[in-house]
């Protein structure tokens, strides 16, 4: 068993601190500001603290332990979590509505995503106001989360090192300033009983608005869940009774603070923050440093999961085919550039229009309770598949639609504060998941697939015409039929009629996506003896797409295996032992004028192909050496136009 899967299948004590520098980054930061919203700009009173902490108690127990870390949790997919890949689990049941919950779900998860960098990082480095009141924080801010940004480029196996042992400070320094505020004020902790959130939700007259401010303690609950891959379920369930009681502890510790100095005004306490109000005066300088070091990994652990969402994206056809870089020999590690730089300009634009954590708090979450919304019905679905009592499903749909229900509509206030912004970015993902993937499946739908047995003489009469110049000792075309009996008819027209490709070893080759996360297999046909080879990779959908070195790799263990002869077959070079030549033909599909398509169509067919031209080319996509492909353009027929009716003059 290999290091990573002793880290992933055993509770482990590295596994345990591993777990706390990647998964809890978002959930275990929430302290910084949730009491903070929940009390506000107006004078602190009991009814208040005693009902938002035991909202926050029973939301952290409900939501995120039962829902997530004991429920969604044993929905992985071969270890790995989040909602596509909740998901790829229940789509193989070919129910179109599924997509939707995804493509919804996983939209919200990243745009609500763009928020959580500056929140985070601001609610740190505002502590500094404990000692400059007036300073400004927004050029510290953007520089930190610009410098986080620049820094993915190059990997974060270095960093990534700290990171446990940072949040394993932080969770203790929690612990320990929690249980020294209680021990001032024991009663706090009868703010255990629902009793208190009951009377809060009931007879408050603003308590919607704070259980839209108590919502934002479990929102790190859907990056748990993706997260899951990292670390595992074992360490991530384990580890999860020691966060939950350093927040617990925590929470109630400031909630011991506030109790002491009821009627009086946040704001008029240093840094307006109960968080760093409760801090002894000689502990102010090392809690905001450690504090800012959490903000920087929870803001880290956001920009991995949106690489690692996006990347899944992309191998469900939900997401155009951009860069993706591997900085690090790490599993699953990743790097892309064009949603690292999207999601820093992003994150720019938030601190610069918000400017202060107060404000940000006011947007934040409204959009990632839909996400768990979208996640609770493929959840039941999933339940359903795997026979669980029809009771238990039900029961389960009540309870959370319910939650999540009244935590949607506590948060649509947040509407016209800013969670416009999140939702706006939201839709514009949705509208370009469902676009790429509904113009990929109208394509696909008229495709012409022919029967390459057919037409294996022809291409056995084409190599030994002499007549014809050779194109490449290997032609290796990549082709979408999933049966080995069938090819693209354009293939055969382009090897055949345009241009004819005379070659001596002609190879097709074509790649499955499973629905299992790390899945490298292959599969070899002779179609004709020495003379025509079919290679099917079966590739899962967090593998890179590299097929320029996986067909290098089976052809070298054809070659030991005394399969296939890849020498030269001009007389000069073969006596000498010299390797053939290998081209590789990709055919560049676009949009025929001659198309007369219904309304619909036109107009995910026109947005698909007006975003083509900033997605990689087909080579690049499939990771093909680009000094050894021919790229031919073919036109796609897919409704034919009106006949034309010409009349000859004699």
């Amino acid at each position: 068993m290999s290091k990573d899967d002793q880290l992933h299948n055993k509770v482990t004590f590295a596994g345990l601190l591993v777990t706390l520098g990647i998964i809890y980054g978002d959930i275990g930061t929430s302290p910084l500001y949730v009491l903070k919203s929940i009390v506000g700009a107006t004078p602190i009173n009991s009814e208040v603290v005693l009902g938002g902490l035991s909202c926050i108690f029973w939301t952290l127990t409900l939501q995120t332990t039962i829902k997530y870390v004991v429920l969604t949790l044993k929905a992985d997919n071969n270890g790995e979590g989040g909602i596509f890949a909740l998901y790829t689990l229940v789509r193989r049941t070919k129910r179109k509505w599924l997509l939707i919950p995804a493509i919804v779900g996983g939209s919200m998860l990243l745009a609500d995503g763009i928020i959580t960098p500056p929140i985070t990082v601001s609610s740190a480095i505002e502590g500094l106001r404990v000692y400059t009141p007036g300073i400004n924080t927004i050029p510290i801010v953007i520089g930190i989360l610009a410098g986080l940004f620049i820094i993915q480029q190059f990997g974060t196996r270095l960093i990534g090192s700290f990171f446990g042992p940072i949040m394993f400070l932080w969770f203790g320094m929690l612990m320990v300033l929690g249980v020294w505020m209680i021990s001032y004020n024991p009663g706090i902790l009868w703010a255990l009983s629902p009793h208190y959130a009951f009377n809060l939700l009931v007879h408050h007259p603003g308590s919607l608005t704070l259980l839209g401010a108590v919502f934002l303690c479990t929102t790190g609950a859907e990056a748990l869940y993706s997260d899951l891959g990292h670390c595992g379920r074992k360490n991530v369930q384990r580890s999860w009774i020691f966060v939950k009681t350093a927040l617990v502890l925590n929470y109630f510790g400031q909630g011991a603070w506030l109790l002491n100095h009821q009627g009086e005004l946040l704001t008029s306490f240093k840094g307006a923050n109960p968080f760093f109000s409760m801090m002894p005066s000689w502990f102010y300088g090392t809690g905001i440093v450690i504090a800012t070091a959490a903000a920087i990994i929870a803001s880290q652990a956001l920009i991995s999961g949106s690489f690692t969402l996006i990347n899944e994206a992309i191998r469900l056809n939900f997401w155009p085919k951009v860069k993706i870089k591997y900085p690090s020999n790490l599993k699953g590690q990743l790097y892309i550039p064009s949603v690292n730089w999207l999601l820093l300009m992003g994150c720019i634009g938030v601190t610069l229009f918000f400017r202060e954590s107060s404000n940000m708090e006011a947007a934040y979450g409204l959009a990632i309770v839909i996400t768990m919304l979208m996640t609770t019905l493929l959840l039941s679905y999933y339940l359903l598949l795997k026979r669980a009592p029809l009771w238990s499903v039900i029961l389960l749909l009540v309870v959370y639609l319910s939650i999540e229900t009244l935590f949607l509509i506590a948060n649509l206030g947040k509407f016209v504060h800013g969670g416009y912004i999140t939702l706006l970015i939201a839709t514009v993902l949705i509208t370009i998941m469902w676009i790429w993937y509904d113009a990929r499946k109208i394509r696909n739908r008229y495709v012409e697939f022919v029967h390459l047995n057919d037409y294996l003489p022809l291409l056995t009469e084409l190599r030994k015409d002499n007549s014809i110049p050779k194109f490449a000792t290997h032609l290796v075309y990549l082709t979408s039929a999933d049966r080995k009996e069938e090819i693209e008819s354009k293939i055969i027209y382009s090897a055949l009629q345009k241009n004819p490709k005379r070659a001596d070893v002609y190879w097709f080759v074509h790649v499955h996506g499973t629905d299992q996360p790390y899945t490298m297999e292959y599969k070899v046909s002779e179609l004709t003896k020495s003379e025509v080879y079919r290679i099917d990779f079966y590739l899962g959908f967090r593998v890179p797409t590299r097929i320029n070195l996986m067909f290098r790799k089976v052809v070298q263990e054809m070659v030991q295996n005394h399969e296939v002869d890849i020498t030269s077959r001009y007389e000069s070079l073969n006596k000498n032992n010299v390797i053939g030549d290998f081209r590789f033909v990709v055919l560049e599909k676009y949009l025929s004028s001659d198309n007369e398509l219904p309304i619909y169509e036109k107009i995910v067919l026109d947005i698909y192909y007006l975003m083509k031209p900033i997605t990689l080319s087909e080579e690049s996509a499939f990771g093909l050496d680009t000094s050894s492909v021919t790229v031919e353009k073919v036109p796609i027929l897919i409704s034919p136009g009106r006949e034309i009716n010409l009349k000859r003059l004699n």
